[in-house]
């Protein structure tokens, strides 16, 4: 696969994972009709969803997750480190919109900066 084919695929994916997470944000976790409804009806498959996500948020696992994957990414050469920086990145932008932003940020600017580090030569 060619460099700008793996990158314009990284953009595509990253894009997709941004907007699911905002659609995912603001349609489950901050939408209005929700709340009443799972408290009236706590055993619905979207409001055991919505309570799982919210301890996942919680528990800033997606965040921990991202950061853990984009260190271990930053510090491993040649392309193990690069293929580990897509999964860093794809779990640290939707710890950004979900409420992790603290943690979240760093694991993507590691995840980013390893993605375009330059091969390095022998």
């Amino acid at each position: 696969m060619s460099r700008y084919l793996s990158s314009t695929a990284l953009l595509i994916a990253a894009a997709l994972c941004l907007a699911l997470s905002v659609a995912l944000r603001y349609q489950l976790m901050e939408g209005a009709q929700w709340v009443g409804l799972c408290v009236d009806a706590p055993q619905q498959l979207a409001c055991q969803v919505r309570a799982s996500l919210g301890w996942l948020i919680h528990f800033r696992v997606l965040a921990l997750a991202s950061l853990v994957c984009a260190v271990l990414a930053f510090v491993l050469p040649g392309a193990w480190g690069k293929r580990l920086a897509v999964p860093a990145l794809l779990l640290g932008l939707p710890a950004l919109v979900l409420y992790s932003a603290s943690l979240g940020v760093f694991a993507v600017v590691l995840a980013l900066l390893r993605w375009v580090r330059a091969p390095q030569t022998a």
